[in-house]
């Protein structure tokens, strides 16, 4: 498969989000789960990543949706279709709340690695890479100014992947 790119600078200023991006990529996946899913980041707080007020949504999240979905809504049902969750940011309170909703997710499937020198921000399925300069919270997501790449086949998801498993998984 070709490889698609998109950048986005985002800010306040310009009133560009990476909302409707991230909400595309965890749609995707709620429709055809990756076996192995990563997000990097520092800092994480449990944002709203898609919206459901309007009920576009509907067919995936069943007869009495929620009005939005955050981080964690997300990533839980992926584990509970058989993802498995690998999460990596610092031991910091700022990401306790986020983590705390992770708890109740299969344990075999789910793993947090706490680095206290990791400053990557990444989130990866299969075959699609979100990476740049933006943390997964309200301030990275909405008001600070960030680039946000988005690439979707060709062989970025997979090596990034290797990558990451290698320097937390391994060990390394």
């Amino acid at each position: 498969m070709k490889e698609l790119t998109r950048t986005l600078r985002t800010s306040a200023k310009t009133g560009l989000s990476v909302d409707s991006m991230l909400a595309a990529a965890l749609l995707s996946e709620l429709i055809s789960p990756s076996r192995q899913l990563w997000l990097v980041s520092p800092w994480i707080t449990d944002v709203e990543v898609i919206d459901n007020r309007h009920g576009n949504f509907d067919s995936l999240f069943g007869d009495v949706p929620p009005s939005s979905w955050r981080l964690s809504d997300v990533l839980l049902r992926l584990s509970g279709a058989g993802t498995e969750i690998c999460v990596v940011t610092r031991a910091d309170p700022h990401n306790d709340l986020f983590l705390r909703r992770m708890e109740s997710a299969d344990p075999k499937r789910l793993h947090v690695w706490r680095d206290p020198d990791v400053h990557e921000k990444t989130l990866c399925g299969q075959d699609w890479l979100l990476d740049g300069s933006m943390n997964f919270t309200v301030r990275g997501m909405a008001k600070n100014d960030e680039s946000v790449t988005y690439k979707m086949g060709g062989p970025g998801a997979g090596q990034a992947r290797l990558d990451l498993a290698r320097r937390w998984r391994n060990g390394a």
